[in-house]
């Protein structure tokens, strides 16, 4: 008889006829003992050994309270299951995100399949696997195969408790990034800043050197002609130094000829010449102390002895004056 006719609720298309026979094949897997219901240690047994996991408390998602699981028990399970009401889109998010195989994405979408589907893949029909939805890798075929029978045995994935602890690493991780990248960008900035100040001051380098070589140069001539002017300056004092030194001399000599005389006309001539030296002298200092931008000492001692024989000179030719208007007056008498 059509399987279809004796099952509650009833098959209700062809996709159900298929779900149906699915359904029948997986039963077929779990009851190891034949005898037309699934029980909890077959159950148990099936998931370790066939399923590979180690959560044996999930057979109670599937057993609940009927330790003995028939066909139809099983059909009337997965008709009232919320995976059986999965649409399309459902599916190919479980796909992507339980599965981790996206790149059937557009396989599952143009077959559209749905959560009325799935028991055909956990089946592992192989015409259906690799005909209709067209996966050929064994892995992908296998992994597909044990996700289908999770989901149609034991109800929708868990979806993980959020980790609360990975979203603040990563808050911090995000942080730190964009300071980092902060900093780089502000030191970047800076580095650019110092690099072209500093070609700038490697390019003035040059002119710079030129400056210096031009005042080194102009030092060095001016170093030059101040010891020029120096021993100039030097020999020249030196100089002036003798020649005041021998008009001292003869003012010093004419002055002891001046007072040894004893005829006025001898001792107006020898103060002529005694002031004609002293002048000289003095003429002499007055150009040392031109040179030396100051009033030096021998310029002071000679204006004072000038100032002396000048009063002297006066004397003289005082008395001199007197003495020929005196003679005049006895001549004329």
């Amino acid at each position: 008889s059509d399987p279809c006719l004796v099952v509650m609720p009833p098959c209700m298309g062809e996709a159900d006829r298929f779900s149906l026979e699915a359904l029948r094949h997986i039963h077929k897997q779990l009851d190891d003992d034949n005898d037309g219901g699934i029980e909890v240690n077959e159950s148990v047994e099936f998931i370790i050994e066939d399923m590979k996991q180690q959560q044996t408390n999930k057979h109670s998602n599937l057993h609940r309270e009927d330790q003995h699981i028939t066909v139809e028990e099983l059909w009337r399970g997965w008709k009232t299951s919320e995976v059986h009401n999965w649409t399309m889109e459902d599916t190919v998010q479980w796909l992507k995100d339980s599965v981790e195989l996206p790149q059937y994405e557009k396989n599952f979408r143009d077959f559209r399949v749905t959560g009325n589907t799935l028991p055909r893949i956990a089946a592992n029909e192989p015409s259906f696997m690799s005909t209709q939805l067209k996966i050929l890798d064994q892995r992908h075929k296998q992994k597909l195969n044990l996700k289908a029978l999770d989901a149609v045995l034991f109800g929708p994935p868990l979806r993980p408790q959020h980790n609360w602890m990975k979203d603040f690493v990563l808050m911090v991780s995000i942080v730190i990034g964009v300071g980092g990248c902060w900093f780089a960008y502000v030191q970047n900035k800076s580095s650019k800043v110092h690099i072209s100040q500093m070609m700038k001051d490697l390019d003035s380098l040059p002119r710079q050197r030129l400056t210096l070589r031009l005042f080194s140069s102009r030092l060095e001539k001016a170093q030059e002609e101040n010891r020029t002017v120096a021993v100039e300056k030097q020999n020249l004092e030196q100089k002036m130094k003798d020649e005041i030194t021998d008009a001292k001399l003869e003012a010093h000599r004419l002055r002891e000829l001046r007072e040894g005389a004893e005829c006025e006309l001898s001792r107006l001539k020898y103060a002529e010449e005694e002031l004609v030296q002293v002048r000289k002298a003095l003429k002499r200092a007055e150009k040392q102390m031109q040179s030396e931008r100051s009033v030096p000492e021998a310029l002071q001692k000679w204006l004072q002895l000038t100032h002396e024989v000048e009063v002297q000179y006066y004397n003289i030719k005082k008395q001199s004056a007197e003495f020929q208007l005196y003679v005049a007056k006895e001549e004329v008498t």
